[in-house]
């Protein structure tokens, strides 16, 4: 009885209902897709097609391998239960990964399709653990762990979490679950256990690599990067919740620059619209925007909007989208997704003919008046409550492709601007899938609050979604919300904040700031959605406005290396901020490291992350020789130092002879 067979250029088992194939895809790299009774499906979520590879195949009746360069699958059939059991090896033989046994009597499955009842099927994808295996990436989920092995993680978004499924490991293997399903992964001692609540097939890829930069490369080449910075991406963002009309605005643009404050972008947040879904600005609010954009341009700052998904019931579109098939439906209760500033449901974004409909409104309303940025906020999309299995796309039931909206959501508006021409993109975006980044999505990390633990978070969620392949990436300087802007406390976290913003691929300031009045009203009397307080630099103490001044333009110096991350992020897929192994992977030290990190390859920054504290440890990596920017002092690599940091300073090293002499 033969089970293995070559096919093509493809190793495929066969038995029971089960096709299993695998298939070189990018270089040093396999695609591992597996269906029950049915035929594989060529889905492109995220990855892209590759150039046709010819790998070394051998095949018999029970046993098969694939090498396509450094990464070997080796498939061995039970005689005992006829079951397949795949490894993965590097070019030096190593054991890279392995799936689970079957448990002999145990009679467990490393592949389980369990079908759902009229439907497709939960899977079940089980490997073997190594115990004191390291993993890096996933995406960004909200806690205070860089090495996510031992940790549970839900395949799903929500505001502030976005799954992102590619593994970096300490083993020398990238792993892409290339499943958009709703699901959990566990990176247990005894397995890591992947599941899919509703799919049609397994479909995984996998690399192999010498260094972490050389996997991130492979996964770029496969899934694409950023495109490349456009100029004001570069520099200082001034944003709030929210500028409400088109003087507020403008009076703080004005400030900026009469104190000859360098800003990129002034960001108008929500609810600037009359409904959501509405997609313009209302015009007793925001009378002339083409010559607020104007004025903004002449200061040499660019402005952002936001748009958001949501369709409001009562929106002037609504109707209109509806007979259309536009909109996500409840597969139960009432068609309503959220309820926050009125009832409203989402546009279907993996539907095309929604995304044209969106982009032709935003087009038309925003793009005209010479508006190049788009904040896409609650890219989820945020459900008033998760439930998962309630809401049904034009791809599919959203517990099968959910996962995929935020990517589609870039893509409605990175596809539009690129048909107006627009060949640098960059949109802020609350959300993302793997792939996202092909999409101009700079990624910031949601509603998170203003304290220190929260701070903490946001270095790990950053560095994990650089790994995961989202290169741009940023948070609300300050947190979004929980920050008084005349309390003693929250300034210094908001100090420490802007300093470690700073060094992040874009620095933009942000946050619903406390206030006593938060009441907007039309002229009628009616009242319009709050605003929020005061939050531009000269808002938080006079004492305290240079050390911002200082800052922003500290990352004006920084121009032209920044621009050179943003170069390295769109041609080789670099992430811009880098875990300490991404750099020195020899050095076993910053394998452990998660408060510290690289902006690119020449500068280490060890923010302050606790309160009250004026000093901290850093480890310098061996092997080189460092270069603090604070008092000039140099340092031999391989140890740890104590750097002084005064409330003005943030820590700051080089191993760049020619930065040495940057200003903290």
């Amino acid at each position: 009885m033969r089970y293995i067979y070559r096919q093509g250029n493809t190793l495929q088992y066969r038995q029971n209902g089960e096709l299993l194939q695998i298939e070189p895809w990018g270089e040093n790299s396999l695609r591992v897709r597996s269906t029950m009774m049915g035929n594989l499906e060529d889905t492109d979520y995220a990855l892209l097609c590759g150039k046709s590879i010819q790998p070394e195949i051998e095949a018999d009746e029970w046993t098969g391998s694939i090498t396509n360069g450094k990464i070997t699958a080796c498939l061995q059939v039970s005689d005992w239960s006829k079951r397949c059991r795949v490894r993965f090896y590097n070019q030096n033989g190593r054991l890279l990964l392995e799936e689970a046994e079957d448990g002999g009597s145990l009679n467990l499955d490393a592949r389980e399709f369990k079908p759902v009842l009229g439907g497709d099927y939960k899977l079940t994808v089980r490997f073997a653990s190594k115990e004191q295996e390291k993993i890096y990436g996933m995406g960004q989920y909200q806690q205070d762990v860089l090495n996510i092995k031992n940790c549970t993680l839900e395949l799903a978004h929500r505001n502030s979490q976005a799954s992102v499924p590619f593994l970096l490991s300490d083993q020398g293997y990238g792993f892409l679950w290339h499943n958009p399903a709703v699901g959990r992964v566990t990176f247990a001692k005894n397995e890591t256990r992947w599941t899919a609540e509703c799919t049609r097939q397994m479909d995984y890829w996998i690399t192999a690599g010498d260094s972490p930069d050389e996997m991130e490369q492979s996964y770029a080449k496969v899934t694409g990067t950023v495109p490349m910075m456009p100029e004001y991406g570069l520099g200082f963002w001034q944003c709030k919740l929210r500028y409400w009309n088109q003087e507020q605005l403008l009076s703080v643009a004005r400030e900026y620059h009469r104190r000859q404050i360098p800003v990129d972008v002034m960001v108008c947040d929500f609810f600037h619209w009359p409904k959501m879904g509405d997609f313009r600005f209302e015009e007793e609010f925001f009378p002339d925007p083409k010559a607020m954009v104007e004025e903004l341009k002449s200061y040499g700052m660019e402005l952002m909007v936001s748009v958001w998904p949501q369709v409001a019931l009562d929106s002037e579109n609504y109707e209109e989208m509806k007979e259309k098939g536009l909109l996500v439906k409840t597969d139960r209760g009432v068609p309503i997704a959220m309820r926050f500033g009125g009832e409203s449901t989402f546009f279907d974004a993996t539907n095309p003919e929604a995304r044209d409909y969106v982009w032709e409104k935003c087009r038309q309303n925003y793009y005209e008046h010479g508006i190049r940025l788009f904040w896409l906020d609650e890219a989820e999309p945020e459900y008033t409550v998760y439930d998962f299995d309630n809401y049904r796309y034009h791809m599919g039931p959203n517990v099968r492709i959910g996962n995929i909206y935020p990517q589609m959501f870039s893509r409605t508006f990175w596809e539009g601007q690129r048909a107006e021409g627009q060949e640098k993109t960059v949109n802020l975006v609350r959300c993302a899938w793997a792939g996202s980044q092909r999409y101009g999505a700079l990624v910031w990390s949601g509603d998170i609050h203003s304290d220190w633990e929260t701070l903490r978070r946001q270095v790990c969620a950053g560095l994990n979604m650089g790994i995961a392949g989202i290169s741009w990436w940023t948070t609300d300087i300050g947190g979004f919300s929980g920050g008084r802007p005349e309390d003693p406390a929250f300034r210094q976290l908001l100090i420490r904040w802007f300093e470690w913003g700073t060094f992040c691929p874009v620095m933009r300031l942000h946050g619903d700031r406390e206030c006593e009045d938060r009441h907007v009203y039309h002229k009628d009397g009616t009242e319009a959605l709050f605003t929020g307080g005061d939050n531009e630099i000269w808002s938080f103490g006079e004492e305290n406005t240079p050390i911002f001044e200082h800052y922003i333009k500290l990352r004006e110096s920084l121009r032209s290396y920044t621009r050179n991350l943003m170069e390295e992020a769109h041609t080789l897929g670099r992430p811009v901020i880098r875990t300490m192994f991404y750099e020195f992977p020899q050095d076993t030290v910053c394998w452990e490291l998660k408060e510290q990190y690289m902006y690119g390859g020449a500068l280490l920054v060890a923010p302050v992350l606790y309160e009250d504290t004026y000093s901290r440890k850093v480890y310098l990596p061996k092997d080189e020789t460092w270069y603090s920017l604070l008092d000039g002092k140099v340092y031999e690599g391989g140890r740890w130092v104590t750097a002084e940091a005064p409330i003005d300073k943030i820590p700051v090293f080089t191993r760049d002879e020619n930065l040495r002499f940057l200003e903290i």
